[in-house]
Order: C-alpha cells, then sequence, then structure tokens
C-alpha cells in the first residue's frame, strides 16, 4: 500500500509501445511521490517520454501497448488494478484530471466552451444540466474567464483564455490531482505569466495538487515545490525545488540548469553534447553516459536510486 501521507505514489511504472521498428521504451521504470498540495514539475528533453508518463498514470493508453506495468497509488487507491469502467466512475475526472497540450487541439470546435466545462459533472456526478452550468460560471469566474464567453466557441477565444478554459474544465469537478502537460508552450511569455500566476493561487485557495510537465524551467520554479528530472524513459532525479535551483545533483539536472539563460551576470548559457539515445534501444549502464563529462569506468553499469532524505537521484557519484 502507498504510505498515507502521499496523495500520489508511483513505483516501478513501465509502458513500452509497439512500432514497425521496434518497442519504444517510454517509461521505464519510473517511481516518484507527491504529497497533497504539492506542485512537482516534470522536466526533461524532447521525446524523454514525459507525456507517455502523463499517460501512463492517467490510464490514457493507446492501442500499440506492449507492456503497462507497476503501480500507481492515488489516494491510497490503487488505480491500475481498476477495471476500466470502475477507473472511469472513481478516478478519471473525479480525482485526477488532464489540462493536455494545445488547448484548441482538446477543446470540441462545435460545443460552446461552457457546455464542455459542465460536462464533466453531469457525467461524474449526474448534475442536471442548470445546476451544471451555474458550477460552469463560477469556475469560469475562479480562473479569470469573464462569464459571457461561456457561450462562445473555442475559436473565438484567445489562446490564453483557451488554455483557461482547459484548466477550468479539469477543476470544475474539484479533483485532488491536476495533471498539465506543457500548459503554456503555445502562449506569449505574459500569458505564460498570468497562467501560471493563476495556478499558483488554485494551488492555495482550493488546495488542489499539480503535476506540471514543462520544458520551461525557469517560469516552472515559481509553482514547484518539487522536481522530477526524466532522461530517456527514466527519473534520474527528484528533489525539493529550493535545493534542485541552487544545486542539482546528477549530472544531467546540472547541464540542464547550466542551458537556462540568466538575467545577470556575463555567462553564456551552456549546451549538452550529442542526442538523447533512441528509446526503442536504449544503452545498458547510464543512459546519459556517453554524454555525461563527470562519466567514469562504473557508468557502464546500471546505476542504482540513491536516496538523500526525501530526495533521490539515479547515479554513481552518490554511491
Amino acid at each position: 500500500m502507498a504510505e498515507n501521507n502521499y496523495l500520489l505514489d508511483i513505483q516501478d511504472l513501465k509502458l513500452h509501445f509497439r512500432t514497425t521498428k521496434g518497442t519504444v521504451q517510454a517509461v521505464d521504470g519510473v517511481n516518484f511521490q507527491l504529497k497533497p498540495n504539492q506542485a512537482v514539475v516534470v522536466v526533461g528533453e524532447s521525446g524523454c517520454g514525459k507525456t507517455s508518463l502523463a499517460k501512463a498514470v492517467l490510464r490514457l493508453l493507446p492501442r500499440n501497448v506492449e507492456q503497462y506495468s507497476g503501480k500507481v497509488y492515488l489516494d491510497d487507491i490503487e488505480t491500475m488494478a481498476l477495471e476500466d469502467e470502475d477507473y472511469r466512475k472513481r478516478i478519471r475526472w473525479v480525482k485526477m484530471s488532464l489540462v493536455p497540450q494545445a488547448a484548441m487541439n482538446s477543446l470540441n470546435p462545435v460545443l460552446r466552451v461552457g457546455d464542455q466545462v459542465a460536462e464533466p459533472m453531469m457525467v461524474h456526478y449526474g448534475v442536471k444540466k442548470e445546476e451544471a452550468m451555474q458550477q460552469a460560471i463560477k469556475m469560469f469566474q475562479h480562473v479569470g474567464v469573464p462569464v459571457d464567453f461561456i457561450n462562445r466557441y473555442a475559436f473565438e477565444l484567445s489562446g490564453g483564455m483557451r488554455q483557461r478554459v482547459a484548466l477550468a474544465m479539469s477543476l470544475v469537478t474539484a479533483p485532488a490531482l491536476v495533471m498539465l502537460d506543457e500548459p503554456t508552450s503555445a502562449l506569449d511569455v505574459l500569458t505564460q505569466a498570468n497562467i501560471f500566476n493563476l495556478l499558483k493561487r488554485i494551488k492555495s485557495e482550493m488546495a488542489t495538487s499539480f503535476v506540471l510537465i514543462t520544458h520551461d524551467i525557469a517560469t516552472s520554479s515559481e509553482l514547484a515545490d518539487r522536481v522530477a528530472v526524466m532522461y530517456a524513459g527514466q527519473i534520474v532525479e527528484v528533489s525539493d525545488a529550493f535545493h534542485f535551483f541552487k544545486e542539482p545533483r546528477h549530472p544531467y539536472s546540472a547541464k540542464l540548469m547550466a542551458s537556462v539563460p540568466k538575467l545577470r551576470g556575463t555567462a553564456e548559457p551552456d549546451f549538452i553534447t550529442g542526442q538523447p539515445p533512441s528509446l526503442i534501444n536504449p544503452p545498458t549502464g547510464c543512459r546519459f553516459a556517453a554524454r555525461c563529462p563527470r562519466r567514469f569506468a562504473k557508468c557502464a553499469d546500471e546505476p542504482p536510486t540513491v536516496i538523500i532524505g526525501e530526495d533521490l537521484v539515479k547515479c554513481w557519484l552518490y554511491v
């Protein structure tokens, strides 16, 4: 069983896909935990498995799944052991919801946005449409969408407003956990800042926990309580945000932080040489070894996951 003080506890989670070129090990033995009213930010290069991790946790699986195993506890419920219908009724959009990447693609273009926000209340709680629409209006006000937008269609809204509507849809049933997949990737800098300020306010006022998947390390630092670093399908570090942004432990984490432009100082951003390994046939041993400036002979073997307090790092340097 999961520890009672964890809202989300992921244990040895694997999600592999069949393709014409071989099996893609998109999520390969992931472990991390999240406490109530916390925000964990999952960072890493494109193709490292971040979105696949969200799909694995939410059980939004494509048809070409080769392997789906491990354990996911949400509020002490082992979600992967539930039947599909039971999972839909008890978990999806009741205890856990998703804000997908590119809100325009996730909103139905032929339905008014108010109807889309009200729908989860009607489906999961059997609320009549009039009451559900009143709840949608309250949620629009909460996320900063003008109430008269409730009768508009997605194409009539700006990118920032569409993202707020998607957020309202994920929050309308008051789930304990919301997963956000690159929620600001297509937005301008000012709108990104507004969205993150909104997320901070929601976290404070509604006691909501977030798993935020993003490339934007600098902006996400405003929301993060903890940071999980993903590389080649594996979590290589999970740290308290204060410690991570000050002194990341894993060599890959350090390189990521060095690539972020600084407002002050003359040092130019660093870069990581080489390419991430293919997830179809990942290398043995440490998957970052070929690009790591601190590699040594032991890196040819699979590194252990070292626990440091409440943090972890997957690296031979800490053994």
